[in-house]
Protein backbone atom coordinates (compact mmCIF):
# COMPACT_ATOMS: atom_id res chain seq x y z
CA UNK A 1 0.00 0.00 0.00
CA UNK A 2 2.82 2.42 0.87
CA UNK A 3 4.45 1.77 -2.51
CA UNK A 4 1.19 2.66 -4.29
CA UNK A 5 0.86 5.90 -2.31
CA UNK A 6 4.47 6.85 -3.05
CA UNK A 7 4.02 6.07 -6.75
CA UNK A 8 0.86 8.15 -6.90
CA UNK A 9 2.60 11.04 -5.09
CA UNK A 10 5.52 10.88 -7.53
CA UNK A 11 3.17 10.96 -10.52
CA UNK A 12 1.23 13.91 -9.13
CA UNK A 13 4.41 15.80 -8.34
CA UNK A 14 5.74 15.34 -11.87
CA UNK A 15 2.43 16.63 -13.26
CA UNK A 16 2.67 19.75 -11.09
CA UNK A 17 6.22 20.41 -12.24
CA UNK A 18 5.20 20.17 -15.90
CA UNK A 19 2.25 22.54 -15.40
CA UNK A 20 4.32 25.08 -13.48
CA UNK A 21 6.97 25.42 -16.19
CA UNK A 22 9.79 27.78 -15.25
CA UNK A 23 12.90 28.95 -17.03
CA UNK A 24 16.11 30.45 -15.67
CA UNK A 25 18.94 32.54 -17.07
CA UNK A 26 21.50 33.85 -14.61
CA UNK A 27 19.64 35.55 -11.74
CA UNK A 28 16.39 35.76 -13.74
CA UNK A 29 13.56 33.24 -13.62
CA UNK A 30 10.49 33.22 -15.84
CA UNK A 31 7.42 31.51 -14.43
CA UNK A 32 4.52 30.00 -16.37
CA UNK A 33 4.52 31.69 -19.79
CA UNK A 34 0.93 31.48 -21.08
CA UNK A 35 -1.47 32.86 -23.65
CA UNK A 36 -5.22 32.64 -23.97
CA UNK A 37 -6.87 30.82 -26.86
CA UNK A 38 -8.46 33.33 -29.23
CA UNK A 39 -10.94 33.08 -32.10
CA UNK A 40 -9.33 31.84 -35.35
CA UNK A 41 -9.61 35.24 -37.05
CA UNK A 42 -8.01 37.27 -34.24
CA UNK A 43 -5.25 39.48 -35.68
CA UNK A 44 -3.12 39.44 -32.51
CA UNK A 45 -2.41 37.39 -29.40
CA UNK A 46 -0.85 38.36 -26.06
CA UNK A 47 1.63 36.38 -23.96
CA UNK A 48 2.06 36.63 -20.20
CA UNK A 49 4.55 35.44 -17.55
CA UNK A 50 6.28 36.51 -14.34
CA UNK A 51 9.92 37.62 -14.25
CA UNK A 52 11.80 37.36 -10.95
CA UNK A 53 15.24 38.86 -10.54
CA UNK A 54 17.07 37.10 -7.72
CA UNK A 55 20.25 39.05 -8.38
CA UNK A 56 21.75 42.17 -6.86
CA UNK A 57 21.76 44.05 -10.20
CA UNK A 58 18.80 45.31 -12.19
CA UNK A 59 18.26 44.07 -15.74
CA UNK A 60 16.01 45.15 -18.57
CA UNK A 61 13.80 43.22 -21.01
CA UNK A 62 14.62 45.01 -24.26
CA UNK A 63 12.72 42.96 -26.86
CA UNK A 64 10.94 39.70 -27.64
CA UNK A 65 10.35 37.61 -30.74
CA UNK A 66 8.51 34.49 -31.84
CA UNK A 67 8.47 32.55 -35.10
CA UNK A 68 4.65 32.48 -34.98
CA UNK A 69 4.46 36.28 -35.45
CA UNK A 70 5.91 38.83 -37.84
CA UNK A 71 6.26 41.33 -34.99
CA UNK A 72 6.43 41.01 -31.21
CA UNK A 73 6.14 44.09 -29.01
CA UNK A 74 6.31 44.91 -25.32
CA UNK A 75 3.09 46.62 -24.19
CA UNK A 76 1.47 47.86 -21.03
CA UNK A 77 -1.99 49.06 -20.04
CA UNK A 78 -2.14 52.53 -18.55
CA UNK A 79 -4.98 54.50 -16.99
CA UNK A 80 -5.23 57.73 -18.97
CA UNK A 81 -8.04 60.30 -19.17
CA UNK A 82 -10.38 57.96 -17.29
CA UNK A 83 -9.78 55.07 -19.70
CA UNK A 84 -7.52 52.04 -19.82
CA UNK A 85 -5.28 52.21 -22.87
CA UNK A 86 -2.67 49.87 -24.26
CA UNK A 87 0.66 51.35 -25.31
CA UNK A 88 3.92 49.98 -26.63
CA UNK A 89 6.99 50.38 -24.41
CA UNK A 90 10.62 50.28 -25.50
CA UNK A 91 11.74 48.07 -22.60
CA UNK A 92 10.72 46.83 -19.15
CA UNK A 93 13.00 47.33 -16.14
CA UNK A 94 13.52 44.26 -13.95
CA UNK A 95 14.71 45.61 -10.57
CA UNK A 96 17.31 43.79 -8.47
CA UNK A 97 15.50 41.45 -6.09
CA UNK A 98 12.20 42.38 -7.75
CA UNK A 99 9.35 40.81 -9.67
CA UNK A 100 7.54 42.06 -12.76
CA UNK A 101 4.25 40.42 -13.71
CA UNK A 102 3.09 40.29 -17.31
CA UNK A 103 -0.68 39.80 -17.06
CA UNK A 104 -3.95 40.99 -18.59
CA UNK A 105 -4.38 44.73 -17.96
CA UNK A 106 -0.65 45.11 -17.12
CA UNK A 107 2.58 44.49 -19.02
CA UNK A 108 2.25 41.91 -21.82
CA UNK A 109 3.85 40.75 -25.05
CA UNK A 110 1.74 41.55 -28.10
CA UNK A 111 2.27 39.26 -31.09
CA UNK A 112 1.18 40.81 -34.39
CA UNK A 113 1.06 39.58 -38.01
CA UNK A 114 0.42 36.00 -36.87
CA UNK A 115 2.00 33.36 -39.11
CA UNK A 116 1.22 30.01 -37.46
CA UNK A 117 -2.28 29.91 -35.98
CA UNK A 118 -2.08 26.13 -35.44
CA UNK A 119 -0.11 26.84 -32.25
CA UNK A 120 -2.84 29.09 -30.81
CA UNK A 121 -5.35 26.51 -29.60
CA UNK A 122 -5.76 25.20 -26.06
CA UNK A 123 -3.03 22.75 -25.11
CA UNK A 124 -0.58 23.88 -27.78
CA UNK A 125 2.73 25.63 -27.09
CA UNK A 126 4.70 28.16 -29.05
CA UNK A 127 8.25 29.50 -28.68
CA UNK A 128 9.00 33.00 -27.43
CA UNK A 129 12.49 34.44 -26.97
CA UNK A 130 13.05 37.13 -24.36
CA UNK A 131 16.05 39.42 -24.93
CA UNK A 132 17.52 40.90 -21.74
CA UNK A 133 20.11 43.66 -21.63
CA UNK A 134 22.42 41.83 -19.19
CA UNK A 135 21.23 38.21 -18.94
CA UNK A 136 21.02 37.78 -22.72
CA UNK A 137 18.47 35.68 -24.59
CA UNK A 138 16.11 33.22 -22.95
CA UNK A 139 13.83 30.95 -25.00
CA UNK A 140 10.58 29.86 -23.33
CA UNK A 141 7.55 27.81 -24.38
CA UNK A 142 4.20 29.62 -24.04
CA UNK A 143 1.27 27.37 -23.14
CA UNK A 144 -2.06 28.26 -24.75
CA UNK A 145 -4.95 27.99 -22.28
CA UNK A 146 -8.71 28.29 -22.55
CA UNK A 147 -8.85 30.63 -19.53
CA UNK A 148 -6.45 32.80 -17.58
CA UNK A 149 -4.81 31.07 -14.61
CA UNK A 150 -6.21 31.96 -11.18
CA UNK A 151 -2.93 33.60 -10.15
CA UNK A 152 -2.68 36.04 -13.10
CA UNK A 153 -3.27 39.15 -11.03
CA UNK A 154 -3.34 42.32 -13.13
CA UNK A 155 -0.40 44.03 -11.48
CA UNK A 156 3.25 44.69 -12.03
CA UNK A 157 5.16 44.91 -8.80
CA UNK A 158 8.51 46.65 -8.84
Amino acid sequence: MLKKVLLLAALLLSTCVVDAHEYEKGPLSIAHPWSMELPPNSPTVAAYFVIKNGGSDADRLVSVDSPIAGTAQLHQHVHQDGLMKMQQVESVDIPAGGTVTFAPMAYHVMLLDLKDRSKLTTGQRFPLTLHFEKAGDLAVEVVVQKDAPDDSAPAHAH
